[in-house]
């Protein structure tokens, strides 16, 4: 498996991510305490699986600057 094949699985990951943390907003989980230290880690998991996958896919190019928080 590629780079570029594995950051399509990053990029489907991170939309059910989204998609999830959107049927708990909207299910009013982040109403508590505890429902919003789920979603807030929710989101962390999405946001990272979103910096990976843009990383996968450019880390070849040329001038690609490369995300500081992520290296190979």
């Amino acid at each position: 498996m590629t780079l570029q094949e594995m950051s399509h699985t990053y990029h489907s990951q991170h939309a059910v991510l989204r998609q999830r943390i959107r049927e708990l907003t909207a299910a009013g989980v982040g109403e508590d305490t505890r429902g919003r230290i789920r979603i807030r880690r929710l989101e962390e998991m999405a946001k990272e699986n979103r910096d990976l996958a843009a990383l996968l896919e450019h880390y070849y190019e040329r001038g690609y600057l490369k995300n500081e928080r992520y290296t190979l």
